[in-house]
């Protein structure tokens, strides 16, 4: 027996929402607040506990750019919904090994990194 989904199904409805996220160029992401806001030290963005994302009014609306720090922060909000990552003004905690934070600097494995460094295993992705 075959099966075939309508025009007005949900599947239908799904696939519309993020073929037209895809061609969006506000920095929305389904189920995630983006608050453009000023950073500082040079942060484009940063992921929150709360879900949010907040990305740098520096970034250009609709640019390369901007979809590469969302993609790489919504990788960030996956892993704390996910209970692989958390942190507080004072830890970082990553598949439950926790990491002293401090002034923008992550102690990990003896030595004081600053945040963000690519060598932490949280930062391993896109």
């Amino acid at each position: 027996m075959g099966f075939k989904l309508g025009e007005r199904s949900e599947f239908s409805k799904t696939m519309n929402l993020a073929a037209k996220f895809n061609k969006d160029t506000d920095a929305s992401v389904p189920g995630t607040p983006v608050i453009r806001k000023k950073l500082e030290g040079g942060i484009k963005a940063e992921a929150n506990m709360d879900g949010s994302i907040y990305l740098s009014e520096k970034v250009a609306p609709g640019s390369t750019e901007e979809r590469a720090i969302l993609q790489h922060e919504m990788k960030h909000i996956v892993d704390m919904k996910t209970g692989k990552l958390a942190y507080t003004d004072d830890t970082i905690t990553w598949m439950g090994e926790t990491h002293e934070r401090n002034k923008g600097m992550i102690n990990y494995n003896g030595k004081w990194l600053p945040e963000g460094d690519r060598s932490f295993p949280w930062e391993q992705h896109p």
